[in-house]
């Protein structure tokens, strides 16, 4: 690996950014800039050391729209045709002139799409943009005391050159240092998210905060969304109880009792432990005619005193007993 420069200049700066730097007098960098200065020691393994995605679309932002146009650079990237102007209404709030974190983190899903924030590293972005993936960040661009924020998307980098490539403002391809790039992404506290196709799931992403994010995808896309992002959680993790409980709920909605059944089978045995799906496998046996193994499998549900599951539970198992003319 070449020797790690010092990457204060030698690539276009906003006049900010630049001006900063110059206030600075470059000293103490290494505060400044901790994660930049800590890749010279450890960059990350199994990344190339240049990647460029350069076929992720351009929106030129029109003023104080820069999430729109942002947020359409990857939703379009991840196979949504959508124009910053069709986003406006979705993410910008005028008396902020700008949008929020939460709102850009919400509108992918109302088009079946995953978004993801990543965690606050160089490093997952890097590893993201190396896997094909555009990463969406937050920076403030702004000189001393005045504050910019704005948002941008991270396509490329070159290591030996010491740049990111993004597509940000009315630029498609602005050559940042990566010093400058993390003085202007670490005021938002390294905020960052990607907008995935439902069926891909991000190279960082770690288990909870994925299925967080699918079950928040679930509340507004599509049965279709959720039942593609439950079945890729599967793949990458197939211990898992919430994906496992998820995508036999879609296989339940559409009346698919057996291959709900055979998703609940694997997931009891794995963790008989867990009430969720000794109630759902019982469930889906009663909906099957099964009663008595219904009625077997529910007797056998410990539920601790103050479960939110204790309801759920009671009700199969009155469901159950009915069916079999027990009730009385």
């Amino acid at each position: 690996m070449p020797d790690f420069p010092v990457w204060f200049g030698g690539a276009r700066l906003t006049a900010g950014a630049f001006l900063l730097l110059l206030l600075t007098g470059l000293s103490g960098c290494a505060s400044l800039v901790p994660q930049t200065m800590g890749l010279r020691d450890a960059w990350p393994q199994g990344v190339a050391e240049r990647s460029e995605l350069r076929d992720v679309p351009f929106f030129a932002q029109q003023e104080y729209q820069c999430g729109p146009a942002a947020l359409a650079t990857t939703l379009v990237h991840a196979g949504t045709p959508v124009s910053p102007d069709e986003l406006v209404k979705r993410v910008y709030l005028p008396g902020r002139e700008g949008s929020l974190q939460a709102e850009m983190l919400a509108a992918p899903r109302r088009y079946g799409k995953l978004s993801y924030q990543i965690a606050p590293r160089f490093d997952d972005l890097l590893r993201e943009v190396a896997a094909g993936n555009p990463v969406l960040v937050l920076q403030d661009t702004g000189a001393g005391p005045i504050t910019n924020w704005h948002y941008a998307v991270v396509v490329g980098f070159d290591y030996p050159a010491g740049e990111l490539y993004l597509r940000s403002g009315e630029t498609r391809r602005l050559a940042v240092p990566f010093t400058v790039f993390e003085y202007t992404w670490k005021k938002s506290n390294y905020w960052a998210m990607v907008t995935m196709a439902p069926e891909r799931i991000p190279v960082t992403a770690s288990e909870p905060a994925y299925l967080a994010a699918v079950a928040a995808m679930e509340r507004v896309a599509a049965p279709a969304a959720s039942f593609a992002a439950y079945s890729a959680a599967l793949q990458r993790w197939p211990d898992n109880v919430a994906a496992s409980i998820g995508l036999a709920n879609r296989h339940y909605a559409l009346g698919e009792l057996k291959q709900a059944e055979a998703i609940l089978r694997r997931a009891h045995a794995g963790h008989p432990e867990s009430v969720a799906v000794t109630n759902n496998l019982a469930h889906t046996l009663s909906d099957l005619g099964r009663n008595e193994e219904a009625l077997a499998l529910i007797t056998q549900a410990a539920v601790p005193d103050g479960s939110p599951f204790a309801a759920a539970v009671g009700e199969t198992r009155r469901l159950i007993l009915q069916r079999l003319g027990r009730d009385k």
